[in-house]
């Protein structure tokens, strides 16, 4: 690992990550840049996005941990917490970010909000009122979106 001038606790985050890893969850460090993340999360079970793999890009700010990693979806996802950006509405991500919070912790709820979207928080307006509206059928199309765009990632 390329460790030029990084901090101890984001060298140390990167070697846990690496061996210890979470089920359903991989991150690997780039190896031209150890402040950024590929990560590689699997839909939960019993989710619309179960089977699915999803890439996400994870970059470590210069102040981190004084502030959040910023984290985005590159898989294409029908949440209503997920933009068409990729961007991720989590608080962890925004005011409720704290320096004892690590990567894994803000993989780990990412990997909960799948399993638990929360329409009434929306960064995606349209499909948060799909939610609401029709659960059922919103719930479809997070399948199968999951199964155009994340199969087999």
């Amino acid at each position: 690992m390329a460790n030029r001038n990084l901090p101890r606790r984001i060298i140390k985050e990167a070697q846990r990550l690496l061996s210890e890893p979470e089920p359903g969850i991989s991150a690997m460090p780039s190896e031209d840049n150890m402040r950024s993340f590929g990560v590689k999360i699997l839909g939960p079970n019993q989710s619309p996005y179960e089977g699915g793999v999803f890439k996400l890009e994870l970059f470590l700010p210069e102040e981190y941990p004084m502030v959040a990693p910023k984290v985005r979806f590159l898989t294409k996802i029908y949440h209503p917490n997920i933009d068409k950006l990729g961007r991720i509405c989590l608080d962890i991500l925004k005011d409720k970010w704290t320096p004892a919070l690590q990567i894994r912790t803000v993989l780990l709820s990412i990997q909960a909000l799948l399993s638990a979207p929360n329409p009434d928080d929306p960064l995606s307006e349209n499909i948060a009122k799909h939610w609401k509206a029709n659960e059922a059928e919103a719930l479809e199309t997070a399948k199968e979106w999951t199964h155009l765009y994340a199969s087999g990632a």
